[in-house]
């Protein structure tokens, strides 16, 4: 049970401290310096998140890491986060559709955390709960406004939309480390949220009036360490002062 809630713990803290360093990667580059700053304090939500998971992550595996350790001085292989998360910025649109998809998933995800049998896990779902609400709303409404703007706005969102959607069936995937959690009431079974996800994305791009791709090949291996081509690139911004500069502290 131990090795199984430190790689469920894990992987929730790698989902956040990647998905937040794509969106730090935005700063100084918002379209309006008011979205630079929503962009940020998106980011610093996720990176809070990450904080007190791996905090919790070190304290269950009980080998002397931290969370600097475990965020900055694993190599690619090691992260657990999944696909969505590590997909590049690209334009606007892309990073609106990335957040939606996550968001969308994370609210409900947090919400039944909250009644975790883990008094920890159901600690953090509590306040991150709060902030994916924020984070689902920010990224809805910019959805709606891109998808129902201009010809060009629209076409940008249904491209962001359609090429990240293969990304988005690894949220749902429960392998026995899931299983095993789920059985002593510890963690989320993620096919239970996929009905209400899709619906929340339903809602949004319909007023948006963009489309919801169909169902088809999914991408996957975050889970087990296969990542994208760019994410070794990512890592090596993100990981850059610790590795230069061993055993630095803030």
């Amino acid at each position: 049970m131990t090795d199984a809630l430190f790689t469920y713990v894990l992987r929730l803290a790698d989902d956040a401290a990647i998905l937040g360093q794509r969106l730090g990667e935005w700063c100084g580059h918002a379209p309006t310096l008011e979205e630079d700053i929503g962009l940020a304090n998106v980011a610093l939500d996720h990176v809070g998140q990450a904080r007190a998971l791996y905090s919790y992550a070190a304290e269950v595996e009980g080998k002397g890491r931290d969370e600097d350790q475990l965020c900055f001085l694993r190599v690619e292989r090691a992260f657990r986060n999944c696909l969505l998360v590590e997909q590049p910025n690209g334009d606007f649109a892309q990073t609106i559709a990335r957040q939606l998809f996550f968001s969308a998933f994370m609210l409900p995800f947090w919400e039944k955390l909250t009644g975790s049998s883990d008094a920890t896990l159901s600690a953090i779902a509590a306040k991150a709960e709060k902030e994916a609400a924020y984070h689902l709303r920010h990224a809805s409404e910019w959805t709606i406004r891109l998808g129902d703007g201009t010809a060009e706005s629209h076409r940008r969102m249904q491209e962001a939309i359609d090429l990240l959607w293969p990304y988005t069936g690894e949220l749902f995937e429960a392998d026995d480390t899931v299983s095993e959690l789920v059985a002593a009431g510890i963690a989320v079974d993620p096919q239970g949220l996929r009905a209400g996800w899709l619906a929340t994305l339903s809602r949004v791009l319909e007023e948006a009036t963009l489309t919801l791709p169909a169902q088809g090949w999914m991408q996957t291996g975050g889970r087990d360490g296969r990542h994208s081509e760019s994410f070794g690139h990512l890592l090596s911004e993100m990981q850059y002062m610790q590795r230069a500069y061993p055993g630095h502290t803030w």
